[in-house]
């Protein structure tokens, strides 16, 4: 997921919960992007990881292979 404005940033949270909620959450991994998003922001809302872009989030999906 991907935000570029801080009002934004709740929504991602939001779909993490329902991932969770919907029993889907340990099959997936959660991405959020954007320059505003830090790793301790990832954690806080339970997503993987956080990239500055798109590139970085590419490097870390082909860390994960």
């Amino acid at each position: 997921m991907s935000a570029l404005l801080t009002t934004t940033m709740g929504e991602m949270e939001k779909v993490v919960l329902e991932l969770k909620r919907q029993g889907l959450r340990d099959k997936v991994k959660v991405i959020i992007g954007g320059a505003l998003l830090t790793q301790k922001y990832a954690e806080k809302i339970g997503a993987d990881v956080a990239s500055h872009d798109a590139v970085e989030g590419i490097r870390v999906i082909s860390s994960w292979s």
